[in-house]
């Protein structure tokens, strides 16, 4: 059997936490190489991952004629330059979220893939889990009635993290690119239209390079619905969604981390009576490669489309807009895409 042969950009973190053991439990991919900018830092990671090849530079993995897709878990800023040179050199690419810091760049990033004809993903990964097809199947059912508003919260505290990526204004760092972009999405999905006007509040802190350290917004969709959302990285966790209707209610009370003891059950209120739906936890990182991998080497039609991650950058960019300028700000539609 075919395997998809990845090669990883870069010795991440994160690579090393969610990427590598969710391809190791996938029989159709493997990984094949990693490149670092330092060759020596690439070899050591690769022997302690068990990789076969190493490189000291992105274009020599881009070069390799084994390596069929790349992972992309560069800091943010880098994803645009990495996406563009990776479709040129014909490799699938996966780009760890948020999938770049501007609309603009967004834009040339799927627009690029499109015209090599590689296949374009953003890796977030909560809409695979099974919940969340349940979850629109509850609301297209009517059992909760028209759905009037969206509230989310995903909040952690990492402030003690030092010159982390996430806290340097340059690399796009801040809690709307990190973990709002969870929350801006999931309301986009669940209510299946594009939100048109934001307002934001948020702590800017100056330990922290100055970026968004907390935010709270109120984004708003057409027919007077609006989603409310919290996120932030120096604050208590939290990682929940709730979507109210004129009948009931869905509450996530682990809507997109799954790791540690988190119950990936979700929770329906109607007319006062709760139920728990259970669900198995799963591996979400391993349900979007398995899809990736399916798409690339079978033609499966992905449920997601690269463009999907195109609106969620502009609505992110209104926010921080409306956070910095203290105005409510008008959201454009997108032009063009799918």
């Amino acid at each position: 059997m075919r395997k998809l042969r990845w090669g990883i950009m870069g010795c991440a973190q994160i690579a090393t936490k969610a990427f590598i053991p969710s391809v190791r439990a996938s029989d159709i991919q493997k990984i094949a190489a990693v490149a670092s900018r330092d060759e020596t830092r690439a070899r050591a990671f690769a022997d302690a991952h068990g990789i076969p090849d190493a490189y000291g530079s992105y274009m020599e993995l881009l070069a390799d004629p084994n390596i069929d897709a790349v992972y992309i878990p560069l800091p943010n800023h880098m994803h645009k330059e990495w996406t563009i040179h990776a479709a040129r050199a014909g490799k699938h690419v996966l780009v760890e979220k948020p999938m770049s810091v501007s609309g603009r760049d967004a834009v040339e990033m799927v627009e690029a893939c499109e015209q090599f004809g590689v296949h374009f993903q953003e890796n977030i990964m909560y809409r695979c889990h099974p919940r969340y097809d349940r979850v629109k199947e509850i609301i297209c059912s009517g059992e909760i009635g028209t759905v009037r508003a969206v509230h989310g919260v995903f909040t952690s505290d990492r402030s003690a993290m030092g010159r982390d990526i996430r806290f340097r204004q340059e690399m796009g760092g801040g809690s709307l690119y990190d973990i709002g972009c969870y929350l801006l999405s999931a309301a986009r999905y669940v209510l299946e239209t594009e939100p048109v006007a934001t307002t934001v509040q948020a702590f800017f802190s100056p330990e922290h390079d100055s970026v968004d350290m907390m935010a709270a917004g109120l984004v708003e969709f057409p027919a007077g619905v609006a989603m409310t959302f919290q996120c932030g990285l120096w604050a208590d966790f939290a990682n929940t969604l709730e979507i109210r209707g004129t009948h009931g209610t869905i509450r996530l009370p682990s809507a997109f981390t799954l790791r540690g003891d988190l119950s990936p059950d979700i929770q329906v209120t109607v007319s006062g009576e709760m139920r728990t739906e259970p669900f198995e936890r799963g591996n979400q990182q391993l349900l979007l490669l398995n899809r990736f991998a399916r798409a690339v080497l079978h033609g499966e039609s992905e449920t997601v489309s690269p463009w999907d991650g195109v609106r969620t950058i502009k609505v992110i960019e209104a926010c921080l807009a409306s956070a910095r300028e203290q105005r409510r700000v008008a959201i454009e539609p997108l032009k063009g895409g799918a």
